[in-house]
C-alpha cells in the first residue's frame, strides 16, 4: 500500500473512530437516570389513585437511578393530552399516562414517538404499539379480602359500598369486596351506589349518608372522592375499607384496612425492558401472588384474633389459587 492509501486508510478509520464515539455519546451511560414522567388525574396526595403511583415512583426510586417529573390534577383529557405529548417531546424515557380515560390519548400520541416507551393503567390494551405497556390490577383479591373482614365486623348486617364510575380496576374491586361479603354471610346486604364521579366529593357524602340512613355500620369505596365518604364515616362511627393506598390518614378511629396497590412490580419490569433494550409493548397485571398488591392493617384498630385468621387465610389461598374471588 502506497503512502497516500496508507493515509486514506488512517483517516478512514478515524472518522470510523470518532462516529462510533459519537454512538456512544448519543447513547445511555450507567450514570444517566431514567427519565420518567407521569400524568395523573387528581392530586398526587389524594390518598387514592393517583397517589398509588406516586408512592410507588418513590419505592422504584430505591432501585433505581430515576428522574421523575409529575402533572397531577388532569381530570380534563384534553389537559393531559398536551402534558403527555409535551413529556414525549421532551425526551422522557417513560411516560406514564395514570388513567383508563387517558388510553385514546394515548393511541394517538404514542405512534408519533416510536422511541418513547408509554404506559398507562388499568386497561389491559397496547393498541398493538410495542411501545406502548398497560398496567393493570386484580383488585377483586383485595377487595374479597376486605369484605371478608367487613362481614365479620358488621352488626347491623347492612354494609355500604360509595362507587365512583363502574369501569376497571374499580368494578373489579367492588364486585370483588361483595363476593367477600357474601362467601361469610349470603344474608347480608350489601348496598352499591356508583356516583358516575371519581371527585364528587359532595356527590360522594351524599351517597354515604344515605347508606347511614339505610342503616349501614361499614363503609367501603374507591377513587379520590372518598374525602367525602369518609368524612360521613367518620361523623357517625362507621368502619371503613379502603383501596389503593392506605387510607388509615383519612379516619384513625375508622379505617380498618386497605388494599395497596404496589405500581412498582409493573414499572420495575418497563424500567428492566428499556436498560436491557428489550422493549416489547405487553399487559403487565399486579396481584397478591406476585406481590403487585399487599394489605395494609390499622394497628390502632387490631383485628379479633379469629378475623386476622380469617383474612390471612384468605390471602393465602389467593396466592397459591385455593381461593377464588369468582369474578371475571
Amino acid at each position: 500500500m502506497g503512502r497516500r492509501g496508507w493515509l486514506v486508510g488512517l483517516l478512514a478509520f478515524a472518522l470510523a473512530m470518532a462516529a462510533c464515539a459519537e454512538e456512544e455519546d448519543a447513547g445511555r451511560s450507567a450514570d444517566d437516570p431514567i427519565r420518567i414522567a407521569m400524568v395523573g388525574p387528581s392530586a398526587s396526595n389524594d390518598l387514592a389513585f393517583t397517589q398509588s403511583m406516586v408512592d410507588s415512583l418513590d419505592r422504584l426510586g430505591q432501585d433505581y437511578n430515576i428522574e421523575v417529573d409529575i402533572t397531577d390534577g388532569t381530570f380534563v383529557i384534553e389537559d393531559a393530552a398536551v402534558a403527555i405529548r409535551g413529556y414525549a417531546e421532551d425526551g422522557f424515557d417513560i411516560v406514564l399516562a395514570h388513567g383508563s380515560q387517558f388510553g385514546g390519548s394515548l393511541s394517538e400520541i404514542a405512534p408519533d414517538f416510536p422511541d418513547t416507551v408509554f404506559a398507562w393503567g388499568t386497561s389491559r390494551d397496547t393498541f398493538g404499539l410495542t411501545n406502548v405497556y398497560s398496567y393493570s390490577v386484580q383488585s377483586d383479591e383485595g377487595g374479597f379480602i376486605n369484605g371478608t373482614i367487613a362481614a365479620h365486623m358488621t352488626e347491623s348486617n347492612i354494609i355500604g359500598v360509595v362507587g365512583p364510575i363502574e369501569v376497571g380496576d374499580i368494578k373489579l374491586y367492588i364486585d370483588g369486596f361483595v363476593a367477600g361479603v357474601k362467601s361469610v354471610d349470603p344474608s347480608i346486604t350489601v348496598n352499591v351506589n356508583y356516583i358516575d364521579s371519581f371527585s364528587d366529593v359532595a356527590l360522594a357524602a351524599e351517597a354515604a349518608q344515605a347508606h347511614v340512613e339505610a342503616g349501614a355500620d361499614v363503609m367501603t369505596g374507591v377513587s379520590q372522592m372518598v374525602v367525602g365518604a369518609t368524612g360521613v364515616a367518620r361523623e357517625h362511627g362507621v368502619l371503613w375499607f379502603g383501596s389503593q393506598t392506605d387510607q388509615v390518614p383519612l379516619g384513625e378511629d375508622i379505617v380498618v384496612a386497605s388494599q395497596i396497590y404496589r405500581w412498582d412490580f409493573q414499572l420495575s419490569q418497563i424500567v428492566e425492558d428499556l436498560l436491557n433494550d428489550e422493549v416489547s409493548g405487553r399487559v403487565i397485571t399486579a396481584d397478591f401472588s406476585n406481590g403487585g398488591l399487599t394489605m395494609a392493617y390499622n394497628p390502632g384498630l387490631p383485628l379479633a384474633d379469629d378475623v386476622q385468621a380469617a383474612a390471612d387465610a384468605v390471602e393465602a389461598g389467593l396466592k397459591d389459587g385455593s381461593v377464588s374471588t369468582g369474578v371475571e
